[in-house]
């Protein structure tokens, strides 16, 4: 991934594709019961990976919806990168042993460090540190929890410290809201570190994937996103085609 793009969001609960407002279960809607032909057409839009989230697994620390994983796995060829409930040795080697390119650790890198190190010297840059943050202030365990008051760019620097070559940066306060990305933000979070960045959360608009493709950081590796895809404010091709331009 060394050029800036979109990469379409699959969150599953009970094997079905649906989407939360700032991570909140209670605040939950449904797209689409067919998860993998939801993987089919993002691929043949021409995507080069896509993000996949259990948030069951988010929600209870332990994966749940390995199933429909698996079956989306099976059904495209373009990369995937995986996150929710990651939070074992086991589950992480069972991802990846399963073909998925991408696994990305939340709750692990704040609460075992030396865990993930470990994982991180073993598997290299197939590990992606997620950084959810509130008012810029880490949370983890499926955004229930705050980790203090540590700033997310400190814990992004801590974690360069050990190895990780990868973030996900996702506004939480945006996630699932239409209300833009937090620019400043994600410019501040590449702007400290020497890894790759890419971002999440609020995307709304093509304005707002030209915006931040436009911040010019050679680290900002890409955007993802979600509801604003499948209530139809971005079509996917035109995404691609806008970045490719």
């Amino acid at each position: 991934m060394s050029a800036f793009s979109v990469i379409p969001a699959i969150d599953l609960m009970s094997g079905r594709c649906v989407r939360l407002r700032q991570g909140r279960a209670e605040e939950r809607t449904e797209f689409s019961d067919n998860p993998v032909k939801v993987a089919r057409e993002f691929e043949s839009a021409g995507v080069r990976r896509i993000h996949i989230v259990d948030l069951d697994g988010a929600f209870s620390g332990a994966p749940e919806n390995f199933a429909a994983i698996r079956a989306i796995r099976q059904a495209v060829g373009c990369e995937i990168q995986l996150g929710g409930g990651l939070r074992t040795t086991e589950a992480v080697q069972k991802a990846l042993s399963e073909g998925i390119d991408k696994v990305i650790l939340g709750t692990m890198a704040v609460e075992q460090p030396d865990l993930l190190t470990r994982l991180v010297r073993e598997h290299g840059d197939r590990i992606i540190v997620a950084i959810d943050a509130r008012d810029g202030v880490v949370a983890y365990r499926g955004w229930q929890t705050s980790e203090g008051h540590l700033p997310a760019t400190d814990f992004a620097r801590r974690m360069v410290e050990i190895g990780v070559q990868t973030f996900l940066h996702t506004d939480i306060g945006r996630d699932g809201m239409l209300s833009g990305p937090n620019v400043e933000a994600t410019r501040a979070l590449a702007s400290s570190v020497e890894a790759g960045v890419i971002a999440s959360g609020g995307i709304a608009s093509l304005d707002d994937v030209r915006t931040l493709a436009a911040l010019g950081l050679p680290n900002l590796l890409g955007v993802v996103v979600g509801r604003a895809l499948y209530d139809g404010r971005i079509d996917l091709a035109e995404a691609i085609r806008l970045l490719q331009s």
